[in-house]
């Protein structure tokens, strides 16, 4: 079985664009006390400057120790600060593409104190809203500069770029699995790779059972996995299997069959349901879809190549019901 994870502020009041959070605020102490009480969570992924800063990476790393927790990614928050409105690493001002390229150098820092072996770069402000606007080769040089620079810096690091196509920008630089493994490869660094948000992959219209084996082609360039489900219109970070089902299970055999080896983390935004309850369904979905490929292996790897759909929907039901 794979090892479990979730992102600490996932527990917390997640807000929309319409209400600052349905929920009060809880404290990093509780949310790091619930999500140890979470069935089968192995480890905790921490967002830079919400959960850790460098005034508290002794702190943090001493309670994870304390919880007997692993911290699997520390994701950088270049996300919410207005002064990266237009972008961090591929804005136009020189000064703040060296004042975010500085920010991911100190949370690359603080991801080899906390014995992190993953920074995951979610860019999300790195793209574009209006046509006509935007010098797409340029940007994208500044984008390989600024995150082949991280790699060579922290060797012992692994990059996981998570793509997205929209939002909070219109357009994304980091969008697919395709143009996000050109970023990767670009840099000329073996340890920049790419993170699946399995919601982002669905509201690309990817298949990410397929999308795990470009990742594979492209040179085993699949460092993490985040999980949630949503209706393929927009990113609802929803419990694991309140919309699909299938897609779970052939994305898990293609975790199986191109032999990844990391992380399965829980990605989600709970607005009005109880956090700690919700990322425990999605654990448990996982944890069945699991179950399902590795009791049913042989079997899958023949329905796969007899290309019958409707031996595949006969399988679907059975094991589901």
């Amino acid at each position: 079985m794979y090892k479990y994870s979730v992102i600490l502020g996932n527990l917390g009041n997640t807000s929309d664009r319409f209400c600052k959070g349905y929920k009060e605020n809880p404290s990093t102490e509780e949310m790091l006390a619930q999500a140890a009480k979470i069935p089968h969570v192995e480890g905790i992924e921490l967002v830079g400057t919400w959960d850790i800063r460098p005034d508290n990476v002794k702190d943090m790393k001493k309670r994870l120790e304390d919880y007997g927790k692993t911290c699997v990614s520390i994701i950088p928050d270049v996300f919410t600060v207005k002064e990266y409105a237009k972008g961090t690493i591929t804005n136009n001002d020189p000064k703040i593409r060296q004042q975010s390229l500085d920010y991911l150098r100190q949370m690359s820092d603080i991801a080899l104190e906390m014995n992190c072996k993953v920074v995951n770069l979610w860019m999300a402000q790195d793209g574009y809203d209006y046509l006509l606007t935007t010098n797409y080769d340029q940007k994208r040089e500044w984008l390989r500069e600024g995150t082949a620079r991280l790699a060579q810096e922290f060797p012992d690091l692994k990059y996981a770029l998570e793509y997205k196509p929209k939002e909070p920008r219109n357009f994304s630089f980091h969008a697919r699995m395709a143009d996000t493994i050109l970023a990767a490869k670009e840099t000329g660094y073996d340890n920049v790779g790419i993170c699946i948000d399995t919601g982002h992959g669905f509201c690309a219209g990817e298949n990410v059972a397929e999308a795990v084996v470009l990742a594979k082609r492209a040179g085993d360039l699949l460092f993490h996995m985040h999980f949630n489900d949503n209706h393929g219109a927009w990113d609802d970070d929803m419990i694991v299997a309140s919309v699909h089902s299938t897609v779970y299970i052939d994305l898990l055999l293609s975790l199986k069959k191109t032999g990844y080896k990391g992380w399965l983390s829980m990605d989600q935004y709970p607005y009005r349901e109880d956090a700690m309850e919700a990322i425990g369904e999605s654990i448990m979905w996982v944890r069945q879809f699991e179950k399902i490929v590795e009791e049913n292996y042989a079997e899958l790897e023949e329905l796969v190549e007899m290309n019958d759909a409707i031996a595949t929907s006969r399988f679907m039901r059975k094991v589901l019901f």
